[in-house]
């Protein structure tokens, strides 16, 4: 393989995540601790929202969002 075929398939294998992402995987994480806490306490109602937006809403944005 040439070094440019390399280099560009170097740059495209690498994922790199901003601020903007880890903010998205901290607020999907918190969202799924306050979930879990709240579902322990009793809510039939908040408990299944957070955990929701967790892992279906903020975990794939955090993922999917690029620079």
């Amino acid at each position: 393989m040439s070094k440019k075929k390399k280099e560009i398939r170097q740059k495209t294998d690498t994922m790199v995540f901003t601020l903007k992402n880890w903010t998205f995987f901290g607020i999907g994480l918190l969202s799924i601790i306050v979930g879990y806490v709240s579902l322990a306490k009793g809510s039939i109602t908040l408990a299944p929202i957070l955990l929701v937006l967790g892992y279906a809403v903020f975990i794939p944005i955090g993922i999917i969002l690029k620079k």
